[in-house]
């Protein structure tokens, strides 16, 4: 290569041997070229095409290209056509207006998934309406094996959990109430706790991690394999097929859960009142039926079927969300899992706010 003026003469042959000398070779100062002349080249292949090309964008627009055949004209335009485009320059912001973003975007789409889960819910329940004036399109053996799957299957680790927590309650309760010389009240800790809280939210948190996911990847893995499309095709419904029965057995099968939930807390707490304290079953008993008020239990099992609902909704729209790869089942059946936790935590709060404001 020599500079003659604004001219810039390459000549010899480029190739890619020859191109990686003249590249790591020291390039002459290109900002006041307005020529580059390869007139005198020999040969050139796509590397030396792709290096004309390069020497023309350091000299800068205005630079024009001269001397090249009809057939190194064609290669390095062919070169041109398919070079990587010049790197955007990204724009640096204030880290407080990317959080900013950041923010406004999650409030969005979690807009856009209340919005879309409402109207899940519509259509759920208007199917649930027509069950209701048909009852022979609902389908019986579906709805028992989902009463089997989310309820029998789930009884041993719900009830041992219920068993444990009331343990728990029992022991921490005496530890403090044992200072105070009221080792009696402990029975009312345990019963109101259980009964009127712990029971039926933790049964749902329970049922939310099993139902929930399982719910999500069954239908996930349908649409994945364009199952519910093939649904479509033959006239039939997936809100009928695959979500009714769901829901429907969570609604059944959730209050029976919580009712053994509570059952055990309070043989658990019961047990462990009698190790720790000394109050024996009789007196349990006795306390529990004087100091429980039956709305404690009814206030559990009020809230049994929206925990329900919740959970199948949420499974059964996740799964419906699922996309055409493993990525995107996975991320959903994760995405079912804490929503349907985090609505029943949510529906709980609003629960007790409501039963406290009627005195309940």
């Amino acid at each position: 290569m020599t500079l003659d003026g604004h001219a810039l003469r390459v000549s010899g042959a480029l190739r890619i041997d020859t191109v990686d000398r003249m590249a790591t070779a020291q390039v002459p100062d290109m900002s006041g070229v307005r020529e580059i002349d390869i007139t005198a080249l020999s040969h050139v292949d796509t590397a030396g095409a792709w290096f004309v090309l390069d020497l023309q964008r350091r000299a800068g627009a205005a630079a024009t290209l001269r001397g090249a055949s009809p057939a190194q004209a064609q290669l390095i335009e062919t070169i041109r056509q398919n070079m990587p485009p010049d790197e955007a320059t990204v724009e640096r912001r204030a880290p407080f207006g990317d959080l900013l973003e950041s923010l406004g975007r999650t409030s969005a789409s979690y807009a856009r998934t209340a919005v879309d889960m409402t109207g899940f819910l519509g259509q759920v329940i208007a199917t649930l309406a027509v069950l209701v004036l048909r009852p022979r399109r609902l389908r019986l053996i579906s709805l028992v094996h989902h009463m089997h799957e989310v309820g029998v299957r789930a009884v041993p680790i719900v009830a041992l959990m219920a068993f444990l927590i009331g343990v728990v309650l029992a022991f921490q309760g005496a530890a403090q109430l044992r200072q105070f010389g009221a080792e009696v009240f402990v029975v009312d800790l345990i019963s109101i706790s259980i009964l009127r809280e712990l029971g039926i939210l933790l049964t749902a948190i329970i049922v939310a991690g099993r139902s929930a996911s399982a719910f999500a990847a069954a239908i996930g893995s349908m649409k994945m394999r364009e199952e519910i499309d093939a649904m479509r095709t033959l006239g039939l419904d997936p809100i009928s097929v695959l979500v009714v029965p769901r829901v429907l057995a969570l609604i059944l099968m959730l209050p029976v859960l919580g009712f053994l939930a509570d059952l055990a807390g309070l043989i658990g707490g019961g047990l462990m009142s009698w190790i720790e304290l000394g109050i024996s079953p009789a007196v349990f008993q006795s306390r529990l039926l004087s100091g429980a008020d039956v709305w404690h239990y009814a206030i559990g099992l009020i809230k049994a079927p929206f925990f329900a609902v919740i959970i199948g909704i949420t499974g059964c729209y996740q799964g419906m969300q699922v996309e055409g790869n493993a990525d995107s089942l996975g991320r959903m059946t994760s995405a079912s899992v804490v929503l349907a936790i985090f609505l029943v935590i949510v529906a709980d709060a609003v629960f007790s706010i409501f039963f406290a404001v009627l005195g309940v």
